[in-house]
């Protein structure tokens, strides 16, 4: 008995890529960094911006730790880590108690800089979240942390 494969797709299995997940989070991360972009007013990446608030956050840490507080990988940690340290937002000592490894803080005096970092993150999650009533963007920002 043979079986013929049928080109049609069944309306249950037809991929439509306006519908996947990926392919929505991706849209609304490149919506995310234009807004980012538009209304950042110092010349931080998103990548530097979280591992600058970061490091203001948990404060004095090794390099390692701070990109896996950020979600980094190794490469990029290093590559954010030098472009802040040559922007003077941060510096770096030897671990007294381990003399291979770094440990970095931000250079001091920048307590405004931060604020008006927080400042900026605010205005930057509030446009990006602007389609959305108040309890939408709650329970997307909730949804998203589930995710993670």
């Amino acid at each position: 008995m043979e079986t013929r494969m049928t080109t049609e797709v069944s309306e249950a299995t037809q991929y439509v890529l306006d519908d996947q997940v990926g392919y929505l989070m991706r849209l609304a991360a490149q919506r995310h960094a234009a807004i980012f972009l538009a209304n950042s007013n110092v010349d931080l990446t998103p990548t530097q911006f979280a591992a600058l608030v970061r490091l203001a956050e948990v404060g004095e840490c090794s390099q390692n730790e701070l990109g896996r507080k950020v979600a980094m990988d190794i490469a990029t940690t290093k590559g954010v880590v030098d472009r802040l340290k040559d922007k003077g937002l941060i510096q770096s000592r030897a671990d007294p108690n381990d003399k291979r490894r770094a440990l970095l803080s931000l250079v001091p005096g920048q307590e405004a800089f931060i604020a008006g970092l927080h400042r900026a993150g605010h205005e930057i999650s509030a446009k990006t979240l602007e389609p959305l009533t108040k309890a939408e963007a709650e329970r997307f920002l909730r949804l998203l942390r589930k995710m993670i």
